[in-house]
């Protein structure tokens, strides 16, 4: 009996040893199959708790401006309907990314930013820590990097409906975007156009259903076809249909084509519907000194910046050329910025305080003149309208034509 009872415990531990052995190679050659699927995103004061019907992989939030969101991607999810705002957070969204998750869009009442998440030990409920802030603290929270939460070890197991691995390939990583196409005469300065948002990034969302994405690309074409009319600039677009460019590609194709000027085109977004007029922003001062900190502290000083090689120089004199030429691309920028704002004043409904600074990352190239344009407010039922009419779109084309030629024109004459 003895010796029976010793070799079916053997059994049972060999049984167990190979089990074990089994999952952590599926593991380590795959990746778990199973997919949660959102099933609640409820605001808790001032935290935010989402709920999963099986474990996730990974999530990562970010911040983002103008208007004030933020974003939270989940891989291993899909998305569902139940989503409860409240607090600083005004509405949420949420829309498939394929095979890379789901995304959440958290859009805010208020500045607020999160400072830390975690999720439960089995990897099914995702609780965010938020905290109301000015203005200038979560600009600079939306220049930072993407924070990365990731589940506990358990989250491993698999669940009893997908009780397996499997190995699947790697998409290759895409293609860096391709330089945009020139539009007009080789001899003449560079504009380029920035429809904001696109693809499956919608931007702020009407009252009536209008997109901020569809928006942005029609005023920016009727931009361009304005700008290439008046026969005095080229003109490239970053994009001229319904993609999705990170921040950093849009400027960065900017500077590749070596712009003599960067226009991003938005609509603002507001709780209040009262809210109206038009804006310009450039980039602000406390951004620009980190900026300048930041491509100084970079150990590869290769970058051309005006014309300047600073691979040869010492920190300390970078630092000075970098902080030289943003100040005067700053106050470049602002000086267009005051420019579009008075030649659109007797076009378009406008801000009286129209000039605005903040620290908006398509704004961050440090040796190109840069404007945000806020051609109103997508939130007021008589802007969004005006915006999406073909006066609209007209007359604001007409206020970039005019600002941008005396522009290049001033430019020309103080040579």
């Amino acid at each position: 009996m003895l010796l029976n009872w010793t070799l079916h415990s053997s059994s049972r531990h060999i049984a167990r040893v190979l089990f074990l052995l089994a999952l952590l190679s599926g593991w380590l050659t795959g990746v778990p199959s199973w997919a949660g699927v959102i099933q609640e995103v409820r605001v808790h004061g001032d935290r935010v708790v989402v709920k999963f019907d099986e474990p996730v992989t990974q999530a990562s939030a970010f911040m983002l401006a103008g208007p004030q969101r933020i974003a939270l991607d989940i891989r291993g999810a899909e998305p569902g309907r139940l989503a409860r705002a409240g607090g600083a957070i005004s509405a949420i969204r949420q829309g498939s990314q394929g095979q890379d998750g789901a995304r959440i869009v958290f859009d805010l009442a208020r500045p607020a930013i999160i400072t830390e998440g975690s999720f439960g030990r089995d990897g099914r409920t995702l609780t965010l820590q938020l905290r109301t802030v000015d203005d200038a603290r979560f600009a600079r929270a939306a220049a930072e990097r993407r924070m990365s939460f990731l589940p506990p070890f358990t989250y491993l197991q698999p669940s009893s409906r997908h009780p397996y691995s499997e190995t699947i390939s790697l998409p290759r990583r895409a293609p860096p975007a391709a330089l945009p196409r020139i539009y007009g005469d080789p001899s003449r300065p560079l504009v380029v156009i920035d429809a904001g948002h696109g693809g499956h990034d919608p931007g702020a969302i009407g009252a009536n259903g209008l997109r901020e994405k569809d928006l942005t690309l029609r005023s920016a074409l009727a931009i361009r076809d304005a700008l290439l009319a008046s026969g005095r600039v080229r003109v490239a677009m970053t994009r001229e249909d319904d993609r999705f460019l990170v921040l950093q590609e849009r400027y960065g194709l900017a500077r590749k084509l070596k712009a003599d000027l960067f226009i991003s085109v938005h609509c603002d977004s507001a709780g209040n519907a009262g809210a109206t007029g038009a804006t310009v922003y450039t980039l602000s001062e406390v951004a620009s000194d980190k900026e300048a900190a930041r491509l100084a502290a970079r150990e590869n000083k290769a970058d051309i910046i005006a014309g300047v090689d600073l691979g040869s120089q010492n920190p300390d004199i970078s630092s000075i050329l970098i902080d030289l030429t943003q100040r005067e691309t700053m106050n470049a920028s602002a000086s267009f910025a005051r420019l579009l704002g008075r030649e659109a004043q007797p076009l378009i409904p406008i801000k009286e305080n129209y000039h605005r600074m903040a620290s908006l990352m398509v704004l961050k190239a440090p040796d190109m003149p840069s404007v945000l344009f806020e051609t109103g407010y997508i939130s007021n039922a008589g802007d969004a309208a005006f915006i999406a009419s073909g006066d609209g779109q007209k007359r604001i084309a007409q206020s970039v034509r005019k600002a941008v030629e005396i522009h290049f024109a001033t430019r020309m004459a103080s040579r």
